[in-house]
């Protein structure tokens, strides 16, 4: 069995006490690098949410810097297996106005963490985000297609008879591959209805770990559906997201787009895309965008 132990039992600390759940509360003044033609950047969002959830991991932990490593000192990450955000009203953001974020993070298995953010403009909700993760490591040095998850000592126990959030749900049933239908999509019957391949760039695609960073997932979706799909230029922000992620990819591999459904009307636009790496399913992206 593979398993990875905190810093704190590697150097003979006690098992971790029970603890209040860590949080995070902020206003963060937008300004061009946080903002994009409709309101707030989802792909800078996602980053902070990402952020965010590693150095609430690192809280939880009671390990300074969320360093984490194995038990053969070799680096341990946090993958993300489901983003789940709803609500989102990145369009009622302009430059100079107050972004509030509250965040927190609870461990909902053995191995998975989930975070939540809520997100606020002067009071108001502004929509939710929710991240699920894994600690992963590779198995194979360098090699990607080699990562395996891994379990942590060192973390408070699961609290019990918590509701599942939304994106455990969502790696639960896509992941376990038990979904008919979601955000009115049909999964039986389903093939792709057009399809557009992109290769990832290794210096914007993937992160310091050398893994396809998981907002790239969403940044490419996003071209694809440009390509695709011919979105209007201006105007367009995202109302809700789902991503389930199922595998990474090695530098140099392409990856296949394809959208598997789409509806439009006159000021929307929803669809699912699915992204391929040799012909096997790495994520399936769920998108509803207004304009």
């Amino acid at each position: 069995m593979n398993v990875a132990v905190s810093p704190r039992l590697l150097t003979g600390a006690l098992p971790v006490e029970p603890r209040r759940r860590p949080m995070l509360r902020s206003a963060l003044t937008l300004g061009m690098p946080q903002l994009g033609p409709a309101g707030v950047s989802e792909t800078w969002l996602l980053k902070e949410c990402g952020d965010r959830h590693w150095r609430l991991l690192g809280e939880l932990a009671g390990a300074t810097g969320a360093g984490f490593r194995d038990e053969t000192g070799a680096p341990v990450y946090a993958a993300f297996c489901a983003v789940s955000a709803e609500g989102l009203k990145l369009d009622a953001f302009a430059e100079h106005d107050a972004l509030e974020i509250q965040s927190s993070i609870e461990r909902s298995s053995r191995t998975r963490f989930v975070s939540r953010h809520a997100l606020s403009r002067h009071g108001a909700p502004a929509g939710e985000i929710e991240l699920l993760s894994a600690f992963v490591r590779r198995t194979e040095p360098g090699r990607n297609r080699s990562i395996a998850r891994v379990a942590l000592d060192g973390f408070p126990e699961v609290e019990p008879a918590q509701p599942p959030g939304r994106a455990l749900r969502l790696a639960a049933h896509l992941r376990a591959d038990r979904w008919s239908s979601h955000m009115g999509f049909e999964r039986d019957g389903a093939r792709p209805l057009v399809r557009t391949t992109i290769r990832p760039c290794p210096s914007q695609d993937f992160n310091g770990a050398g893994l396809m960073y998981f907002v790239s997932f969403q940044s490419l979706a996003d071209r694809a559906e440009w390509e695709l799909l011919d979105p209007p230029a201006t105007g367009v922000t995202t109302r809700a997201r789902d991503i389930v992620y199922y595998g990474n990819v090695e530098p140099g591999e392409r990856l296949s787009f394809s959208v598997m459904a789409a509806r439009r009307t006159g000021t929307a636009l929803d669809h699912w895309i699915r992204i391929e790496r040799e012909a096997a399913p790495i994520a399936d992206v769920f998108t509803s965008r207004g304009f």
